[in-house]
């Protein structure tokens, strides 16, 4: 007479429960095991009433009710221990843990390891380091501990664009993998998105009196998109003008902000919790972004345009977004769109850091006074305002004044009336 007892690699069932599916994924996320169905805690055979209709459940759960497909590393079959029929369950440790329950997706309530002669939910590190050992360690292609993602915000931008992102392109980007998990590049984009950039603005060149600070959520897409909005709100423009043709000037020059932003985005080590950081002093902007240089690469490498991405399946949505216009020249054209000032962009590298400063360009507002343009305008008025001439050119009213000032200083203009009553009109 045979009498069983449990341990590290045996489980006895009496019969079958919804327990049973808890006792599979804990030995094919450890190190494997044998479950047989019809014999007491005791260890005393007591045999199944129909063991083939229990045999076809067992195979009915192995195939439905355990993902990822669990076939491959289990077996089932009938057999006579005593006379009596038992079914014989045989798990070895599978190749793509963690493994779980299909009903509740991959999260610490359904996945289950071995413990002495007991199952018991899995860690979040647990489950983590399952899947570095499953998946490798490159971030974006493993499977995403969250796997009930919506993406509302990134699908508007491509869309916007004139993109689709449906699951099809899901798959090609490397959004959903083989399996049909959603990868923690899918995490990256999605609205639920764990990773943040936070931005802070400082009155003076240092961080001791703080004005303002703001933090980005959602689809790094839609934090990109706003954070670019933040800072050129505090992005000064200046004009000057030859006539009425006008050219924009701004503090930092539109290029290097969006570059700079998108490289922090991209390159970031996501292995890591922290925020990018994005810092607005009166003097310069500086960028912070989590993980050093990739492995390999040195400064002079980069600035040369060698390109080693740390995401890069994240660094082909942003190209297929056009917000990278080529590969390896990030650093390059940030110095290219200075040309011609007087100070120049740099960045500080750590360990696990890379930090972009931008300095802020003095603006200087000219305007060709006696432009043939400039005195049509005048010309095709009896008399103007002000605030006429401020609408016109898209002015501020203290530019306005001090143009004011230099056109009746030209002898181009004369002042008529005072006060609120104030008008100008051309010199005759």
């Amino acid at each position: 007479m045979h009498v069983f007892e449990e341990s590290q690699k045996l489980e006895l069932k009496r019969e079958i429960t919804e327990g049973l599916k808890k006792e599979i994924i804990a030995f094919a996320n450890t190190d494997g095991g044998e479950i047989l169905i019809g014999i007491e805690d005791d260890g005393t055979v007591v045999g199944l009433t129909n063991a083939q209709k229990d045999l076809e459940t067992v195979s009915n759960i192995l195939r439905d009710s355990i993902k990822p497909d669990i076939l491959v590393h289990s077996s089932a079959e009938i057999l006579t221990i005593d006379g009596k029929q038992v079914v014989k369950i045989e798990i070895t440790r599978g190749s793509r843990r963690p493994y779980h329950l299909a009903s509740k997706g991959m999260k610490p309530s359904s996945v289950f390891v071995r413990h002495g002669t007991s199952a018991s939910a899995a860690s979040d590190e647990a489950i983590r380091q399952m899947i570095i050992e499953s998946d490798g360690t490159q971030y974006e292609n493993m499977r995403c501990i969250n796997q009930s993602l919506t993406f509302h915000e990134t699908t508007q931008l491509f869309e916007a664009e004139g993109l689709a992102f449906s699951a099809i392109q899901q798959r090609t980007l490397g959004i959903i993998n083989s399996d049909n998990y959603y990868t923690n590049l899918g995490q990256l984009l999605a609205d639920q998105c764990e990773h943040s950039i936070k931005a802070a603005r400082y009155k003076g060149i240092t961080k001791l009196d703080f004005q303002d600070r703001k933090e980005f959520r959602g689809s790094v897409m839609k934090q990109v998109d706003e954070a670019f909005e933040y800072m050129q709100l505090h992005n000064a423009t200046s004009a000057s003008f030859n006539g009425l043709h006008r050219k924009d000037t701004t503090e930092y020059p539109v290029f290097a902000l969006r570059e700079a932003l998108v490289n922090a985005v991209v390159h970031r080590d996501y292995g890591f919790s922290g925020s990018i950081l994005i810092h607005i002093f009166d003097d310069r902007i500086e960028m912070v972004s989590i993980g050093g240089l990739v492995q390999g690469l040195t400064l002079v490498d980069i600035e040369l345009g060698i390109s080693q991405s740390r995401n890069p399946r994240l660094a082909n949505c942003f190209y297929r977004m056009k917000w990278i216009e080529s590969y390896g020249t990030g650093l390059q054209r940030i110095k290219e769109s200075y040309h011609g000032s007087e100070k120049q962009p740099y960045w500080n590298i750590g360990p696990n850091s890379f930090v972009v400063v931008l300095p802020k360009n003095e603006l200087v507002e000219t305007v060709s006074q006696d432009s043939p343009e400039i005195v049509q305008w005048i010309e095709e008025k009896d008399t103007f305002t002000s605030k006429e001439l401020e609408d016109h050119l898209e002015k501020s009213k203290s530019y306005v004044r001090s143009l004011l000032e230099s056109l009746m200083e030209e002898r181009i203009i004369e002042r008529i009336g005072k006060g609120r009553a104030t008008k100008y009109r051309k010199r005759i």
